[in-house]
């Protein structure tokens, strides 16, 4: 069961993404020339930003119809699983933001950036963390059983601790200068249940079609007292992980 994007949905409910993107930007450093892949590219906001600074950028993303959306923003952007990567060397950093999450195969990840990575190139992101959204994962813990679905079968996400991150990456040979958890609470410009419909739409789809208003309502109720604030408001429990690795520099070679 994948999950589906709806590139006009994701405009409309879910832009804070990208507008909240500078930080993790700044962190990557962008240099004109460089070879950039941005990987879980979205709609492609954040790579035709790069592009405009002048990198060269090629995007990867899971969903057709976001591929789409970044390729009408003249992305060279190319459907393709970020757990099977198949560069070799080919850029200067592999940049990702809010993506990395949604892959749980964090191993494969990393093993295929390293391999797409230039000797001394950077992979550079941030994505959720642990904690991340903990009072709406709570409330689809208590509401999901009612259906007869398990939370932990069908979880589409991948929310390490640092200090976990940092080992794997280790792991695969990268030199990490940076990798620390982020609380960013963060409010949403939209309805929580307009963000289910983007964020959690593999538990909805898994619900049975004439019960998913229902299962929605429940899981907003849960949620009610630990994210809607006094006007109303919706300020979810965002941690972000930022991290920033390197590849190895070949050794020079001892000429006599």
């Amino acid at each position: 069961m994948n999950q589906y994007w709806d590139p006009h949905a994701y405009v409309r409910d879910a832009s804070f993404v990208s507008e909240l993107a500078t930080p993790v930007i700044e962190l990557l450093n962008p240099r004109p020339g460089e070879r950039i892949l941005d990987l879980g590219c979205g709609d492609g906001v954040l790579s035709r930003k790069l592009m405009d600074m002048g990198c060269v950028v090629i995007g990867i993303d899971s969903s057709p119809d976001m591929v789409k959306a970044a390729v009408e923003l003249g992305v060279d952007a190319r459907v393709g699983d970020g757990q099977e990567l198949a560069f070799y060397e080919e850029f200067d950093a592999v940049f990702s933001n809010a993506a990395l999450h949604w892959m749980t195969h964090p191993d494969a990840v990393i093993s295929g950036v390293q391999r797409a990575l230039k000797p001394g190139g950077r992979f550079v992101g941030e994505f959720g963390g642990y904690g991340n959204i903990e009072t709406v994962i709570r409330a689809l813990r208590k509401a999901l059983p009612k259906y007869g679905i398990d939370f932990d079968k069908i979880n589409p996400w991948y929310f390490p601790t640092a200090e976990e991150y940092r080992a794997r990456l280790e792991a695969h040979s990268m030199d990490v200068r940076l990798c620390e958890l982020i609380p960013r609470p963060t409010r949403l410009n939209t309805q929580l249940v307009n963000w289910l419909k983007v964020f959690a739409r593999r538990f909805l789809d898994a619900v049975p079609e004439f019960e998913r208003e229902n299962f929605l309502e429940e899981v907003v109720t849960h949620c009610k007292g630990g994210l809607q604030n006094l006007e109303g408001k919706w300020i979810l429990d965002y941690v972000r992980l930022q991290f920033i690795a390197f590849k190895p520099s070949r050794p020079k070679s001892c000429k006599m």
